[in-house]
C-alpha cells in the first residue's frame, strides 16, 4: 500500500487535529495482495528503539500470521529505528516484499516512494515544527503505515519513563488509548501493551549488542524483562488473528517457539531471504558468541564503570546512558543519518543488587575517547541506597478496544 498526500499540521492546526485525518486521506494502493492474515507491530519511541525486532520477528512467525514490514525513523535521543548491525540489505521492491512475506512471514523494511511516500515529508513537517510529540500527529503517523500495510491486527508497545517519548504512565494511556480506537475505526483489530522504559530494557544497549541480545533470547535465553515484553506483545498479536482463544495461551506457544529453536530459524530464513549471505546468517544465528561479535563488529575500547561506593541499586537510569551513547555515535538525531553500531553498553548489575565500593557496574564499548563530564553522567546513571531495592513491572497495563473480553 501507499499513504498519499495529506494536509500539512498547520492546515488543522496541531491541539485540534484529528487523529485520522492522515488515515483519511491515505490513498492506498494494492502494491501487496496477501490472502494470509497480516499483522504488525510498533513501537513509540525510546532510547533502545528498534533493535529487539530480531526478537518479535522470529518468534511470531510460524503461526498462520504474516508480520509486515518495519519502518525506520529517527530519534534525537535513542537510536531510530531500522537494524543496521551490519546486515542491512537494500529495501526491497513490493513484489520482492511479498514474496518474502509468503515465504519467510516476516520482512524488515524502510520507507518507500512506493510504499509510503508521504510519511518522511510529514515527519519532517513534525521535526521543524516542533510537534514530534503531538498526539493526534503521532496516531495519524503511525496508523497511516499500518493501514497502509492492509494489516489485520496490530499491537502496540506504547512506551513511557524517563527514556521514552511519553515521560508518564497516564500521557502513554492516553496514546494508546486514541491509537487503539482509531485502529479499531480503520478496521484493524488493535490493542497496545504499555511498558516503562525508566530503566534500559534488557542489559544491553546500542545496536549490534542489542541484536547479540535478541539472538540470546531468540535461544530460549536473554533477560527475563525482554523474554517477557516480547511473548506478551506476540501473545496478543496471535489472540487478535484468532490463533489462540486467549492471549495468555498466545504467550505461552511463543515462549516454546524460544525454547525449541524454532523462532531463530525463521528469523535465518529471513536474513537469507533478504540477501544476507548464507555464512553470514549462519553464524549469526548457530555460531558462538565471539562469532556473532565478529559478524556485527566490535568497538576499539571496552572499559568498565566501577560502583562510586557500596549501596543497593535502587535504580539504573536509562536516558543518561541514551543521551552519552548518542554522543558516542550509537543514535541518530534523524532519519537516514549514520550510527556506529558498535558503540554501546552491557549493564552488569540489576536493581536489588548489592555492590561494593569499585565493583564493576557497565561495560562500555566505544571507538573514541570517553570525556570526564559524559563518565560522570553514566556513573549518575546509577543510584544506590540502603534500602531493598526493587524494579517497576516492565508491563504495566494492556489497553483494548471497547467491549473486548
Amino acid at each position: 500500500g501507499a499513504v498519499g498526500a495529506a494536509p500539512a499540521p498547520g492546515a488543522v492546526g496541531v491541539e485540534g487535529a484529528e487523529p485520522h485525518a492522515v488515515p483519511r486521506q491515505a490513498e492506498t494502493r494494492r502494491a501487496l495482495h496477501l490472502p494470509h492474515v497480516t499483522v504488525g507491530n510498533r513501537d513509540t519511541g525510546d532510547s533502545q528503539e528498534g533493535t529487539r525486532a530480531p526478537n518479535r520477528l522470529g518468534m511470531w512467525m510460524g503461526y498462520g500470521v504474516l508480520m509486515g514490514p518495519r519502518w525506520d525513523v529517527g530519534w534525537g535521543w535513542g537510536g531510530g529505528c531500522g537494524w543496521d548491525a551490519g546486515c542491512r540489505t537494500p529495501m526491497p521492491p513490493a513484489p520482492q516484499m511479498q514474496s518474502i512475506l509468503e515465504q519467510v512471514g516476516c520482512c524488515i523494511v524502510g520507507q518507500s516512494e512506493e510504499l509510503v511516500p508521504a510519511d518522511r515529508v510529514l515527519y519532517s513537517l513534525r521535526d521543524v515544527t516542533a510537534t514530534v510529540d503531538s498526539l493526534p500527529l503521532i496516531t495519524a503517523s503511525i496508523l497511516s503505515k499500518k493501514a497502509a500495510e492492509q494489516i489485520s491486527a496490530l499491537v502496540l508497545d506504547v512506551k513511557f519513563g524517563s527514556a521514552a517519548l511519553y515521560p508518564t504512565l497516564e500521557s502513554a494511556r492516553e496514546l494508546a488509548q486514541s491509537l487503539v480506537a482509531v485502529g479499531e475505526e480503520l478496521g484493524i483489530r488493535t490493542a497496545a501493551v504499555l511498558s516503562s522504559m525508566d530503566q534500559p530494557l534488557g542489559r544491553c544497549v546500542g545496536n549490534s549488542l542489542e541484536v547479540l541480545e535478541a539472538l540470546q533470547c531468540l535461544e530460549g535465553g536473554g533477560p527475563a524483562d525482554l523474554r517477557e515484553l516480547v511473548t506478551v506483545l506476540g501473545g496478543l498479536l496471535l489472540w487478535q488473528s484468532g490463533m489462540t482463544p486467549t492471549a495468555e495461551q498466545g504467550q505461552e506457544r511463543l515462549a516454546r517457539a524460544l525454547d525449541d529453536g524454532s523462532a531463530l530459524r525463521t528469523f535465518e530464513a529471513m536474513l537469507g531471504a533478504q540477501g544476507v549471505p548464507p555464512d553470514t546468517a549462519r553464524l549469526l544465528c548457530a555460531g558462538t558468541p565471539q562469532q556473532r561479535r565478529q559478524v556485527l563488529g566490535q568497538a576499539g575500547t571496552r572499559e568498565e564503570l566501577l560502583a562510586p561506593r557500596e549501596g543497593t541499586v535502587q535504580q539504573i537510569e536509562a536516558l543518561p546512558l541514551a543521551h552519552v551513547l548518542h554522543e558516542l555515535g550509537a543514535g541518530r538525531t534523524r532519519a537516514g543519518e549514520a550510527i556506529n553500531p558498535r558503540v554501546g553498553a552491557e549493564v552488569l548489575v540489576a536493581v536489588g543488587q548489592h555492590l561494593r565500593e569499585g565493583e564493576p557496574w557497565l561495560r562500555l564499548h566505544h571507538d573514541g575517547a570517553l570525556r570526564a563530564e559524559q563518565r560522570q553522567a553514566l556513573q549518575d546513571a546509577l543510584l544506590l541506597g540502603t534500602g531493598t531495592g526493587t524494579a517497576a513491572p516492565r508491563v504495566a497495563e494492556t489497553v483494548l478496544p471497547r467491549g473486548a473480553p
